[in-house]
């Protein structure tokens, strides 16, 4: 050879890897089988949860979604909608003979509850006039019993009724101009 001719270099062939064989065409296989096993159990999972609600259940751990006791559930429910304070008047209500005592409550009668933040009155209903004389007497102390038990400012003022009269009829007993029993009581 001489120097002017070069020798081009030739192309070396690389050895080709070895084809797969017993074991690792076993291994290979069963790496495919795996996926496509873990690929259609994802989605069997997906089809479970999207029948179920969308795999809405708890877990180990107490969150929103677990059930409560019905007392835990009832005060959820009054402060999620604001009703703590009717539903503590409402029990007022209920326990007005412990409150003013076996006396009073014989002869007054709460009747209902205004909840407007300016007046958060309280209306009594009650059977005498003298009672019911009684009762505006006590009002500033029932106020301040009545608040103890359910918070400051709830009772602003109670307001004292009358005995309610009874039908206004007219007939032949009735004295021309009278206006019934209503106008004894006052």
């Amino acid at each position: 050879m001489s120097d002017t001719e070069k020798i081009s270099p030739q192309p070396v062939d690389k050895p080709a890897p070895p084809e797969p064989s017993g074991v690792d065409l076993a291994r290979v296989a069963l790496r495919a089988a795996k996926e496509q096993a873990r690929a259609r159990g994802a989605a069997a999972q997906q089809k479970k949860q999207a029948r179920r609600g969308g795999g809405l259940r708890s877990g180990a751990r107490a969150d929103g979604r677990d059930p409560l006791a019905l007392g835990a559930a009832i005060n959820r429910l009054l402060a999620e909608r604001g009703w703590e304070t009717p539903a503590a008047v409402g029990g007022v209500m209920g326990r007005w003979p412990q409150i003013v005592g076996e006396d009073l409550a014989k002869h007054c009668v709460p009747v209902k509850y205004e909840d407007e933040p300016d007046a958060r009155v309280l209306t009594v209903q009650c059977d005498s006039t003298a009672w019911a004389t009684q009762l505006r007497l006590l009002a500033p102390t029932l106020v301040a019993r009545l608040n103890e038990d359910l918070g400051h400012g709830t009772v602003r003022m109670i307001k004292v009724l009358g005995p309610g009269a009874g039908a206004r009829r007219h007939g032949p007993l009735r004295a021309p101009g009278s206006v019934g029993p209503g106008d004894t009581y006052g």
